[in-house]
């Protein structure tokens, strides 16, 4: 794999042009290709506008890449296992961009961002990519922007995404919308974790790989992998033919990973050629066509000045059972312009 040559130089004050962003992001600048996500997710309108240009541009120099979302149980390592299998991604020649959400606070709309932090080895080489980006309170667990961020670190020669989601909550349908393979981290104790988990987490998952597997929790570990591999033989095959397996790893000691890494390369050979991704994709686009019209048509919605006249008044009579939500709803929709 042919190393992409950061020869693009940066204005370190001076606002960038969308051409510059382009052309930077396209010869594998780092810095502006964190600036261009930076714009992407910024809510200024000005900011906006340039970022719709910028991805536009950079779509078409996407989509050559395996998409890997990944998502765990609380306290199963994620951050660990995510810089051993970077790098032994890289290791097999690949180029290694990850997108680690950071959970928001309710309270302060702030996020940890501390990914970097816990993956140092791997945000220091030369061939990786670690933005973490806080969810915003957003439904499965991901970065409203991470879709356009992806394909911003596609077109920047990333060759390996990974999508780290906050962890197994209410959905991890937004992260499996957007990404070709979905891993999901467990730990040993299988009884306990097949009560805890939703079935519908496992269904989504082409691996499940069962995590701390060292030491005293080695046969633990493989107890577990039997019970989830068991456990699978109930769901429904996947439609593209594939069938989900388990396997044990330690992110601590390496083992196990080199094995996870092959299996998805597998996936990706066999999906590739069967043109399962391709059309996979087809439809994650369509799928997030709606999605950008949902939030867009809620960003007018509430920017219309009809509707921040009249809203204080409706949600003061829904609060005192004056009148039911769904008619407070229709009255405000018949404000905007038909």
């Amino acid at each position: 794999m042919s190393e992409v040559q950061p020869s693009f130089r940066i204005k370190r004050k001076a606002a960038l042009s969308p051409a510059e962003y382009v052309e930077g992001i396209l010869s594998g600048n780092r810095t502006v290709l964190s600036r261009a996500i930076t714009l992407v997710e910024s809510q200024r309108a000005e900011h906006q506008a340039i970022a719709e240009e910028v991805v536009s541009a950079c779509i078409r120099h996407s989509g050559k890449s395996i998409r890997i979302g990944i998502t765990g149980v609380p306290g199963v390592g994620k951050s660990t296992f995510i810089e051993a299998f970077g790098l032994s991604l890289i290791e097999a020649g690949r180029r290694v961009a990850v997108l680690a959400i950071d959970p928001t606070s309710q309270k302060s709309k702030g996020s940890i961002l501390g990914d970097k932090t816990r993956m140092e080895k791997l945000a220091t080489h030369e061939h990786a990519f670690i933005r973490p980006s806080p969810s915003s309170g957003s439904l499965g667990g991901i970065a409203p922007k991470t879709r356009e961020a992806m394909l911003l670190c596609e077109a920047a020669g990333y060759n390996a995404i990974l999508v780290e989601t906050v962890g197994v909550g209410q959905s991890e349908i937004a992260v499996h919308s957007m990404t070709d393979f979905f891993l999901l981290l467990m730990l040993a104790g299988a009884g306990d974790e097949l009560q805890g988990i939703k079935r519908g987490i496992m269904e989504m998952a082409d691996l499940i790989a069962i995590n701390k597997a060292d030491g005293a929790n080695r046969d633990k570990a493989r107890l577990a992998q039997q019970e989830y591999q068991h456990a699978l033989h109930f769901f429904p095959p996947h439609p593209n033919g594939w069938r989900p397996r388990t396997l044990t790893c330690s992110a601590l000691t390496g083992e196990g990973i080199v094995e996870i890494r092959e299996v998805i390369f597998e996936f990706e050979k066999k999906m590739s050629k069967n043109g399962w991704i391709e059309r996979q994709r087809t439809e994650q686009a369509s799928y997030w066509l709606r999605q950008a019209l949902e939030h867009e048509l809620l960003s007018r919605f509430y920017a219309s000045e009809q509707v921040k006249a009249k809203l204080p008044e409706l949600d003061a009579a829904v609060r005192k059972g004056e009148i039911s939500p769904l008619r407070a709803a229709k009255a405000l929709l018949k404000l905007l312009p038909q």
